[in-house]
C-alpha cells in the first residue's frame, strides 16, 4: 500500500525541517548577538536569546512531529491521541507557511509546503479509510468477535411462531421525525 512510504517520507521531511528551522533560527539569534544594535528600543540580547528559544521550541516541534510520523511508518498503524492532533498541527502549519510564502518568498517555497501539507493530509486519510472501510475485528474500531461493534449489538429473529409472544419490550413506537432546526 502507500501508507507506509508516505509515513517515511513525511519523517524524513519534519526531521530535515526541525534541523533546518532550528539551525535557521539560531543563526538568526548569533546574527543579532553580534550587531550593537537595537530594534525600536528592544535589548539585543533578549532578541538573541528569544531566536536561540525559538530555534530550539521549533526544532523539537518538527521532530516530535517527525518522530510520530516515524512511529506510524514502523507501526503501520494509524496515529491516535496526542500524535494524531501533532500530525493536524504540522498540517495547519505548512498551510499557513505556505500562503505566507507565496508572497514573501515565491512560488517554490509555496509549492514546497504545498507538497509537504499533501503528504501530512494523505498520511492521516489513508489510515482513516482503511480503518474505516472494511476494518472489522480490528483493534482501533471495536467490532469483531467480542467486541462492542455493531455485530455483536443485533438481536437474533425468533426462532417460530410462539417465539414473538415471549419477548418483554413492548412494540416499538411510530416513527416521528426530528423537527428541522433551521428556518
Amino acid at each position: 500500500m502507500v501508507r507506509r512510504p508516505v509515513a517515511w517520507v513525511v519523517a524524513v521531511i519534519l526531521f530535515a525541517e526541525a534541523f533546518g528551522i532550528a539551525a535557521l533560527n539560531w543563526f538568526m539569534g548569533v546574527v543579532v548577538d553580534r550587531q550593537d544594535m537595537s530594534l525600536a528600543g528592544l535589548d539585543p540580547d533578549r532578541m538573541s536569546m528569544s531566536a536561540k528559544a525559538g530555534a530550539v521550541v521549533f526544532g523539537l516541534y518538527f521532530a516530535l512531529c517527525g518522530l510520530v510520523a516515524l512511529l506510524v511508518a514502523v507501526r503501520n498503524r494509524p496515529p491516535a491521541g496526542l500524535g494524531r492532533v501533532l500530525l493536524i498541527s504540522v498540517a495547519v502549519v505548512h498551510a499557513l507557511l505556505g500562503a505566507v510564502s507565496w508572497g514573501l518568498v515565491g512560488w517554490r517555497a509555496f509549492l514546497y509546503m504545498v507538497i509537504v501539507l499533501a503528504l501530512v493530509v494523505l498520511l492521516l486519510m489513508t489510515y482513516d479509510q482503511a480503518d474505516g472501510a472494511g476494518g472489522a475485528g480490528t483493534e482501533t474500531d471495536g467490532g469483531g468477535e467480542g467486541g462492542s461493534g455493531p455485530a455483536s449489538a443485533e438481536e437474533p429473529e425468533p426462532a417460530g411462531p410462539g417465539a414473538e409472544a415471549k419477548n418483554d419490550t413492548p412494540p416499538a413506537g411510530p416513527f416521528t421525525p426530528p423537527a428541522p432546526t433551521t428556518p
